[in-house]
């Protein structure tokens, strides 16, 4: 039933269920009288530290709770879903019964049933949290892992199952660009529509045998499906999603890149590329999933185009917001545009001993740049099962870090950026580089692809080189392993950058701290100015 054709009974029962919420705040049943909060779907009731989500009897198409028992089915879904991430804020689904006029909570037969969460301030949650500022990159890194976790347990849908398909990502898509133009009135935005139009078609095609390999593979799991921020609270410092699709089997039944793409596209829309790029970076990490980001700027931009369209369908409802919501449906449709204007690839090597902060180093460049970083301290632990901040138990020159090993590390990190580069993406690659021979099959990667590669090196007094190592064997907060000893092996082995590759090199001298190579201006210009 669409939205606008709300059949009498539709609206009688409607009724009746809000007589019935009302009735149970003055019934004396809670505490304190809850406040209402209403959307389009439901009404939660707040009361202490309480809330109790009461789902309306709507039929909107894409969602159908019109009887009782759907109502039921829906409320546990809703509770078995999202106690996958938000355990403590799912309490259970109570039965109301008695009758509309005195009704009574746990009681049977039912007349009505209710999701019973845990409440929580709305002031942290994490859009409102980021507007005011107070959202950390350490916040980003631990909803980062809390998702790679969330997936990586998942199950993948079955070889049999319709979710996945070509034909559903692509009618998906579709239905974005089929449903704006009615919505949009201004010459300007019909014809930036037609743009994003043009390029989400060309970036499909592109993306078709991805898509079809990446189904085939597992990457289609029964993920949260609505992760943007407003779905996320941070409790205890702690990002914990929450209210995740339960209404759609094929809203959530997604590729895991579709869902990270929602909250990095959400951060790149409130003016925080730096946390988004490390958002993807600390996904990618703890996933290994480098080969979804050739579907990534897809999903990016389908993402900010569903939202666009909600922008559009609110202006029309909203009176004197209208204004506001229309700004907001431009704003997301030149996010689109632009997820979808391919930029021109980069290959950044980093080169030094350890302890002179490349990965510092490649944090602080693919913020800046937005770029995907591989690491070698966690590829080579991913290549032997191990997690990255697992402790590999090797000794020098043996396991892990044999010559065979490290070959074998070499490698893969080449594959991977032959990978990423081809996705159109600039790819910071954070190894030491020690040897020559290592940067060169690096470097003529870069020249085969006709795109720019520079050498990051970088430089720091031998004494601060083990000063750092030793603090950060104290943390034990980080993928390396590298030691003093290490440190000693490589400098015997450590071959300068050659006249040829100090050409193609910007050198940062890094004895200061992390704030004062981030301010290094001047160098972060001579980088930019190698990668055009």
């Amino acid at each position: 039933m669409p939205a606008t054709l709300i059949s009498a009974n539709a609206s009688a029962d409607l009724l009746r269920q809000r007589q019935l919420v009302d009735d149970l705040c003055a019934s004396g049943i809670f505490p304190h009288r809850p406040r209402i909060e209403e959307t389009h779907i439901s009404w939660v009731l707040l009361t202490g530290h309480d809330a109790y989500k009461i789902k309306k009897s709507v039929d909107l198409g894409f969602l159908d709770f019109s009887t009782l028992e759907a109502r039921h089915f829906y409320c546990n879904e809703e509770l078995r879903l999202n106690r996958r991430l938000a355990p403590a804020l799912y309490i259970d689904v109570v039965a109301i019964g008695g009758t509309p006029e005195q009704p009574e909570l746990s009681s049977e037969p039912a007349i009505e049933y209710a999701v019973h969460m845990k409440r929580f301030p709305q002031s942290h949650m994490m859009d409102r949290m980021l507007a005011r500022g107070l959202i950390t990159p350490g916040h980003i890194d631990r909803l980062a892992t809390v998702i790679a976790s969330f997936h990586g347990a998942l199950p993948p849908a079955a070889a049999s199952s319709p979710f996945g398909i070509i034909a559903a990502i692509q009618a998906a898509a579709q239905q974005n660009f089929e449903q704006l133009p009615q919505l949009l009135g201004s010459a300007d935005d019909l014809a930036l529509l037609e743009t994003v139009r043009v390029a989400s078609s060309a970036e499909y095609a592109a993306c078709e045998p991805l898509f079809r390999q990446r189904a085939a593979a597992g990457f289609v799991r029964e993920c949260h499906g609505d992760l943007h921020l407003g779905n996320i609270v941070v409790l205890d410092d702690m990002p914990t999603p929450f209210d995740g699709i339960e209404f759609s089997i094929a809203l959530r039944w997604i590729d895991v890149i579709s869902e990270i793409s929602f909250t990095v596209m959400d951060l790149l829309r409130r003016g925080q590329p730096q946390l988004a790029w490390r958002l993807l970076d600390k996904y990618l990490e703890n996933t290994g999933d480098y080969q979804g980001c050739g579907v990534l700027r897809f999903y990016l931009a389908y993402r900010a185009m569903v939202r666009a369209k909600i922008a559009a369908i609110r202006a029309g409802q909203r009176g004197t917001r209208m204004k506001n919501e229309l700004k907001s449906c431009r704003s997301y449709l030149r996010l689109a545009n632009s997820c979808l204007t391919r930029r021109r690839p980069a290959l950044i090597i980093t080169h030094g001993l350890p302890g002179c902060g490349k990965s510092t180093f490649a944090q602080i460049a693919l913020e800046r740049l937005g770029a995907i970083r591989i690491r070698s301290d966690v590829e080579r632990k991913r290549l032997f099962g191990l997690s990255p901040l697992a402790d590999s138990k090797a000794q020098l020159d043996a396991d892990i870090y044999s010559e065979e090993a490290t070959r074998l590390t070499y490698a893969h990190l080449h594959k991977l950026a032959r990978g990423l580069i081809a996705a159109g993406f600039p790819v910071i690659v954070d190894a030491a580089f020690v040897l020559h021979a290592e940067r060169e099959s690096f470097r003529a990667l870069a020249n085969e692809l006709g795109i720019p590669c520079v050498i990051a090196s970088l430089q720091t007094d031998a004494a601060l080189l083990e000063e750092r190592l030793a603090q950060r064997s104290h943390r034990r907060n980080d993928a390396s392993e590298a030691d003093v000893e290490v440190l000693k092996k490589l400098q015997v082995f450590y071959e300068p950058l050659s006249g040829e590759e100090l050409d193609a090199a910007v050198t940062f001298i890094n004895n200061g701290d992390v704030a004062a190579l981030r301010a290094a201006e001047e160098t972060w210009k001579s980088l930019d100015a190698r990668l055009l």
